[in-house]
């Protein structure tokens, strides 16, 4: 059995996961990413967290160290401008790792790595073609083709939360306006509660409850699946738009599998029938009956750390 790091870069925490070559994660450390602003002395922590689970796991060699980061990008392997992190500018991880320890280096985006997560340890195992798509504050997505996943010119290919779904639609983070994931993330889907909450003064349901600025997605499912028809609406509304954009993804890779994954695809049925139907009804029928709809199969909380182990594999 062999062994390699997975690390899952986030703006508050970053999680370091010690991962055998049997997709399991048999030890995991963290950091508080915001305390650091110094790249070379949070690279020396990560880097000093390793060899601990390594010695206490009794595990002298790793295969090497995949990285999902926020605008990591595979060519360079660096972390381009992350604007949610306190080290600005291009941070060269690759370099700065190699500074500490003498093991190949992957670095990627954490969409990126959920799909090559899936590829190497998850459902995807075996199939040449699938695409996944991450539901969570934003709207992350992984492309494979023909068993290499999909990076482009610049190595951000695959940024289909960022298609454009309703021109002229809600600001984006990115500037634009209308995005995917600006109706289909977890802050999506509270922005279309929020919306209708506005548009329907007189309910009393459980969601009027809640303080508005305590809402969350989580809310919005619990009510959906108690039974309550204004937030089986909002997840109606998530499900059809979502719905359309898998469709359209389909058009121009021909995957075997669309894979969903993130906190909105645990309210289950309310919004994957409603994901179904659309995707059903806007699919070309060329494409018909030639592609799975499923949920994710790495383990929710591993999930990020089997993904960035995956990248060790990467092609």
């Amino acid at each position: 059995m062999t062994y390699s790091i997975g690390i899952d870069i986030g703006g508050t925490n970053t999680d370091i996961g010690l991962v055998s070559s049997e997709g399991r994660c048999v030890a995991r450390k963290n950091l508080p990413t915001a305390k650091y602003y110094d790249a070379d002395l949070y690279v020396a922590d990560i880097c000093k967290k390793i060899r601990e689970m390594m010695a206490e796991q009794h595990v002298d060699a790793i295969d090497g160290i995949g990285i999902a980061a926020p605008m990591g990008n595979y060519y360079t392997g660096c972390i381009d401008n992350a604007t949610n992190l306190n080290f600005r500018g291009v941070t060269d991880l690759n370099a700065l790792v190699h500074k500490y320890m003498d093991v190949p280096v992957t670095v990627s985006n954490d969409a990126n790595a959920a799909a090559y997560g899936e590829l190497v340890y998850g459902g995807a195992k075996g199939m040449k073609s699938f695409i996944t798509f991450t539901l969570g504050t934003g709207v992350g997505s992984g492309i494979v083709i023909d068993g290499k996943l999909l990076h482009g010119k610049t190595g951000n290919a695959g940024e289909l939360g960022h298609v454009i779904m309703i021109p002229g639609g809600r600001l984006c983070g990115c500037g634009r306006k209308g995005c995917l994931e600006t109706y289909v993330s977890a802050t999506g889907i509270r922005r279309t509660a929020l919306e209708m909450l506005e548009q329907h003064p007189d309910y009393d349901g459980p969601l009027s409850k809640i303080p508005k600025e305590e809402l969350t997605s989580k809310d919005v499912g619990d009510a959906a699946n108690a039974g309550d028809p204004l937030a089986i609406k909002i997840f109606e509304l998530t499900g059809e738009g979502l719905g359309v954009a898998m469709a359209n993804a389909v058009a121009f890779s021909s995957p075997e599998a669309i894979f969903l994954m993130g906190g909105p695809v645990k309210a289950g049925e309310v919004l994957m029938r409603p994901v179904r139907e659309s995707f059903k009804k806007h699919l070309c029928f060329v494409y018909e009956n030639s592609v799975e709809i499923r949920v994710s199969e790495l383990s929710g909380n591993e999930a990020a750390i089997l993904g960035a182990a995956a990248l060790t594999k990467a092609k």
